[in-house]
């Protein structure tokens, strides 16, 4: 009985005995009111010791049942250990075998358990640039203190990881690499700063060499909104085959919401293999109401003209620019010397609603028409200058009208400045946009590229218009409402006001 009483209070109770005297009272007293002790015992003894045994057994039992949930325990955290060992391996062995995918601007990357990111997004951001013979961004060493540092570069991987790791659905690598780029531009707070992936930027140059796979619009973009603007339609074009219209506002492509995309990721989402459709969705506003309303519209090979001209009424030339691109210089100068043959006796210049575009190719476009001098310069934050001048022949020598509005913008504005600075003409219409910063795109060895913002543009007096415009000499709204949805130059309220005023110079 003691042996079996030592068990049982180890097993019930790790600080006393007391336990196993009140059990023996219990069963004393449950045999037999005030018979002798010895008796109960024996009278009672097999049933006492088979509980006890039941007891110990279930007891002992127990005891292994909770070593073992111990173990098992155990068990599932080493296992859950290992699991994510064994992805952190997957993950870094991956990455090594990708290290090539980690390079940036011709220069490899040494790849230590995963910091390529964090070496990347350091060595992306310089102060100055230059070109090796590949046309690739050679980056220079920074100089002072390091400010995208290693904890950054740990922070990324770390974040890398964890996706890798534990993210639920399928991804593409490629995206996440881009989205970094994109991210640390964006991060910059500048809405005309991007990064364009290979593919993106590929599209870019087609478009500004003047034929590319699309449906023929021209989109502008707001900078504070985002909103995607159809500006103009091409005419014969597949949009206007499908019955998009100017003023439309593009929400998505292919079901994809483009509504906070920058303009030249929407572009290269609408442009895409000739005779395969894509599906635009826009928002058009009608009598003050908006509806949305879905077009299929198959692509094709678009040349793009950027120029479209006329003789008007009273020997009045007339020539509308969309955009400046490179085709657009030569387009602008066939345009003049046909109106010439026609007996021009006077211009008006359509700039409204055009978005910008080539620096190069406004600078051309102007040296063509105005006398020999200084056409614009910029200035970048070192205060280095580069100047664009004419030379002393020029094409025009008739009076000449420039019609502005709110959305035109850029090089438009550096077209219209310089006019009305050399007073070679008058500006008609309502004050310009206000962009009066440059871009300039950098190519990077791996066919993406980089647009930043570099210097500001300052018209041949020295004015900078950036987020201030242009304001016109002869200032007039454009009547909506004598316009109706559909547009008609002889209802153009702007357009005869800048007719009338060249008129006007052409009887002095």
């Amino acid at each position: 009985m003691d042996n079996k009483d030592n068990v049982y209070k180890d097993a019930t109770s790790p600080e006393s005995g007391s336990y196993n005297t009140n059990q023996n009272n219990v069963f004393n007293n449950t045999a037999s009111t005030g018979s002798a002790n010895t008796g109960n015992n024996e009278l009672f003894g097999d049933a006492y010791n088979r509980v006890m045994n039941e007891g110990y057994n279930d007891i002992n039992s127990l005891n292994n049942d909770m070593m073992s949930l111990k173990i098992d325990e155990q068990n599932m955290q080493i296992n859950s250990l290992s699991r994510n060992m064994q992805n952190l391996t997957n993950s870094y062995e991956k990455k090594l075998k990708s290290t090539r995918k980690w390079r940036t601007v011709g220069c490899i990357i040494s790849l230590g358990l995963g910091l390529a990111v964090g070496a990347l997004v350091s060595a992306a951001v310089v102060s100055r640039y230059l070109y090796n013979t590949d046309n690739a961004w050679v980056v220079p060493k920074k100089t002072g203190e390091d400010k995208l540092s290693s904890k950054i570069a740990d922070k990324v991987d770390s974040i890398d990881a964890i996706i890798d790791s534990r993210y639920l659905e399928d991804y593409k690598e490629d995206d996440l690499e881009s989205y970094i780029y994109k991210g640390m531009i964006a991060g910059l707070g500048d809405p005309y700063s991007t990064y364009y992936t290979a593919q993106e930027y590929k599209d870019m140059l087609e478009s500004t060499n003047g034929k590319y796979k699309g449906i023929g619009v021209y989109v502008s973009q707001d900078p504070n909104t985002k909103k995607i603007t159809v500006a103009d339609v091409m005419e014969d074009g597949p949009a206007k085959e499908a019955g998009i219209i100017a003023g439309d506002v593009i929400i998505k492509v292919d079901g994809e919401d483009v509504t906070q995309m920058d303009i030249n990721n929407v572009t290269a989402k609408i442009k895409g293999e000739e005779g395969k459709p894509v599906r635009i969705t826009v928002i058009r506003t009608e009598k003050e109401e908006e509806k949305e309303l879905e077009f299929n519209v198959d692509r094709r090979e678009i040349e793009v003209k950027t120029i479209k001209y006329e003789m008007l009424a009273d020997k009045v030339g007339y020539i509308q620019i969309t955009e400046f691109e490179e085709t657009t210089i030569e387009q602008f100068k066939n345009a003049i010397t046909d109106l010439k043959k026609q007996g021009m006796t006077g211009l008006v210049v359509d700039l409204r609603d055009n978005p910008g575009g080539l620096l190069n190719a406004v600078s051309d476009m102007l040296d063509y028409i105005l006398p020999e001098g200084l056409t614009v310069y910029t200035q970048d934050k070192y205060g280095n200058k580069d100047e664009y001048k004419s030379d002393a022949k020029t094409e025009l020598d008739v009076p000449m009208t420039v019609l502005i509005n709110g959305n035109s913008a850029s090089a438009s504005e550096i077209f219209a400045g310089a006019v009305q600075d050399y007073g070679v003409g008058k500006l008609v219409g309502e004050k310009s946009f206000g962009k009066g910063i440059v871009q300039e795109i950098r190519p990077l060895s791996d066919g993406s590229a980089i647009k930043l913002t570099i210097s500001k543009y300052y018209t041949p007096k020295g004015r900078c218009i950036h987020k201030t415009g242009i304001k016109p000499d002869v200032e007039i709204e454009y009547d909506k409402e004598a316009m109706g949805d559909k547009y008609d130059k002889a209802k153009d309220n702007q357009l005869k006001k800048a007719v009338d005023e060249v008129k006007a110079m052409s009887d002095k």
